[in-house]
């Protein structure tokens, strides 16, 4: 979707503020864990500064690991990472690090010294709306102070990861919308995160124009695969694994190889047009298809029961409720239960017309899915039983 377009949307905020009440703290420093701490290897190799052309924020998360390993496979030696606690395995693949937030002025200005382009996937993930603050600052606040940081040293280009959510989220699924559907406010000013991605998106077009540069927006649906050691992504496969979804929900999904969607991001970088928006999706598929597939390769069985949705989703605030009163752990998210009511449907033909994109097989991608979780979080022979 065109710049213009965005913001002829920008006057609807109203439906989403409500939401996203930010506490502006500027030049605020955050408390953060430094890169080189005893007994751990990690280390800053901030003395090489000056030799990255290429950014990457959030270089830790699920999608960012990836696009990191994928730039040093092909055999780039030129990237700095910014993250706010620096993982061993990132000092171990040679790239340059450096500990700090998006969050905070000074950091995004240091982060940016020398460098030409930058892929900004520095994000929060979430459903509850205690954390509205939280990812306003974040997606909000952070990319304008990032965007205005990399105006003022002249980069050149910067790839944005938003999500499709910021377009393809519909109450009907026969629709399956593409980058000229208007963004569907009155349905995602509901979740914060859906939210204060649409006011990122802005945000950033606002800021980063103008003598040449370049703001390529990415908009990749539900990302699976292996590495999600957060559990960001792909939780809704491990509670399905470990048998916590107990009926099917009304909607439908999108999904797509987290291992594509940075390909996608790579060529974007390279081609993308400023302005535009590229979603990314692999399937389009109802909870039902969904659960079928996940149980033919897990072993565990699918839900039989299909709850009208506004029952599903007021029982899912009942039980919520209850148990925070009782000041213990709710075994349901009413956000979540709420979003699978509706379809989130894509239509990516102008990402695979433009960057080439074309995903592997969604059944591929469950399999690794399943296996990662399997291992890492379930167990090797956690399957039906």
């Amino acid at each position: 979707m065109s710049h213009e377009r965005l913001a002829r949307n920008a006057h609807h905020s109203s439906l989403i503020t409500k939401f996203l009440m930010p506490t502006k703290t500027p030049g605020k420093r955050t408390a953060r864990m430094t890169p080189v701490q005893a007994g751990t290897k990690r280390r800053a190799t901030i003395e090489k500064r000056h030799r990255a052309s290429t950014l990457v924020t959030g270089g830790t998360g699920f999608l960012g690991s990836h696009l990191v390993r994928q730039l040093v496979a092909a055999g780039a030696k030129d990237i700095r990472v910014m993250a706010t606690t620096i993982p061993d395995w990132l000092v171990e693949l040679g790239v340059e690090t450096f500990a700090g937030s998006i969050t905070n002025e000074s950091d995004c200005k240091r982060a940016v010294e020398g460098i030409s382009e930058v892929y900004h996937l520095a994000g929060k993930v979430s459903r509850e709306s205690e954390s509205a603050r939280e990812m306003y600052a974040v997606h909000v606040e952070g990319t304008r102070l990032l965007c205005e940081a990399a105006k003022a040293a002249d980069v050149k280009t910067i790839v944005l990861a938003s999500s499709s959510g910021t377009i393809a989220v519909t109450k009907d699924g026969d629709l399956v919308p593409d980058e000229s559907y208007p963004p569907p406010l009155e349905i995602i000013s509901r979740w914060p995160y859906y939210a204060s991605k649409t006011y990122q998106e802005i945000a950033a077009l606002e800021v980063f124009t103008g003598n040449g540069r370049r703001l390529v927006i990415m908009n990749p649906s539900l990302l699976l695969g292996p590495g999600d050691d957060r559990l960001s992504s792909t939780k809704v496969v491990l509670d399905f694994m470990a048998r916590k979804i107990s009926a099917v929900p009304g909607g439908g999904l999108s999904f797509v190889d987290v291992r594509d969607a940075a390909q996608a991001f790579r060529v974007a970088m390279k081609k993308g047009r400023h302005g535009e928006r590229y979603l990314m999706g692999a399937a389009n598929w109802n909870f039902e298809r969904f659960f079928g597939r996940l149980s033919r390769l897990t072993k565990v069985a699918a839900p039989k029961f299909a709850l009208p949705s506004g029952l599903m989703v007021k029982g899912s605030r009942l039980i919520d409720s209850l148990f925070k009163q009782w000041d213990m752990a709710s075994p349901v998210e009413p956000g979540a239960v709420e979003m699978a009511q509706y379809f989130w449907y894509l239509n990516c033909a102008k990402a695979t017309r433009e960057l080439g994109f074309r995903p592997r097989d969604p059944g591929e991608t469950l399999h690794e899915t399943v296996a990662y979780l399997r291992e890492n979080f379930l167990g090797g022979d956690a399957f039906g039983r």
